[in-house]
């Protein structure tokens, strides 16, 4: 007997369907195996798919399991914000007005409800200087000299980005980088090369955030939260902006044109979201 599960697929950081960056969200996904997860994540062939879960910790409204095409994850930023958007539409009230908890394999994760916006807390990042040798394998994969980059760190907030800033967002958005030189720099547990810029005016944003995953089966992310978070650290941390705000753009080279709306909060932490919008929405049969 075929079992039909709900589903839906979710643009995020966008408010315009087929821009931005899709997840695949199964719905009602506790009882699927790990294995069962990983052949549909294959199948939709997307950055992520996610598997909706009962909670095992009482503090959580729901658990998420988050897959690529190529192995399951502990947390990512956008199949968050499209995974709270979809549970929201299928019917989920929230235990607190205005606030979920997602758990996943990062922890607790919190999200508030910010009129048709959602965003997620970003988990607590660390960082690692990266050798001299690993920022000339970074420069060369990018088609840069070693000169032109700015600032580099290796920033963990679940997938772990080797995060480098170049001098203008313009140089970002002209990238051609060398994905075979990125897998060989994307050594465990580093999830691949996420690279930022910042226009001085009059440009689409305030920066410009690409990131490349090869390793993992997505050689370049439309619109990628956890790489968005990792800048947004490195700028905490680096005290690269005055304001408390800013909006990076994500996805213009693949024809996707997302954003990201970061907040850097009086406590500390980082608030990260956006737009989500459901284009596709059924049931799977499995």
């Amino acid at each position: 007997m075929t079992t039909r599960v709900p589903f839906q697929q979710v643009d995020v950081f966008t408010a315009v369907p087929f821009k931005g960056n899709p997840v695949a969200v199964v719905l009602e996904g506790g009882a699927l195996s790990s294995t069962q997860m990983q052949t549909i994540a294959r199948w939709t062939n997307l950055s992520e798919t996610t598997f909706v879960c009962p909670p095992t910790d009482p503090a959580a409204d729901y658990r998420l399991r988050i897959f690529t095409p190529l192995a399951e994850i502990p947390f990512a930023g956008h199949p968050t914000i499209g995974s709270a958007h979809a549970l929201l539409r299928h019917g989920l009230v929230p235990r607190h007005a205005g606030r979920l908890v997602q758990e996943c394999g990062k922890g607790l994760v919190d999200l508030s409800l910010d009129g048709d916006r959602l965003f997620l807390a970003l988990p607590t990042p660390t960082f690692t200087s990266p050798e001299t040798s690993q920022r000339a394998e970074a420069a060369s994969a990018l088609g840069v000299s070693a000169a032109e980059i700015e600032r580099a760190a290796i920033v963990d907030v679940g997938p772990v980005w080797f995060t480098v800033q170049l001098r203008d967002g313009a140089t970002v958005a002209k990238l051609q980088p060398d994905m075979a030189a990125i897998i060989a720099l994307s050594r465990d547990p580093v999830t691949g090369l996420n690279v930022f810029g910042f226009y001085a005016g009059g440009g689409p944003a305030d920066l410009e955030v690409r990131s490349f995953a090869p390793a993992h089966g997505v050689p370049e992310d439309p619109v990628c939260g956890s790489g968005n978070g990792c800048v947004a650290a490195l700028i905490q941390r680096d005290r690269l902006l005055e304001r408390a705000s800013y909006v990076s753009s994500q996805g213009r080279c693949l024809q996707r044109d997302g954003r990201v709306e970061v907040r850097f909060a009086a406590d500390g932490r980082i608030w990260l979201g956006g737009h989500a919008v459901t284009c596709v929405e059924g049931t799977l049969g499995l």
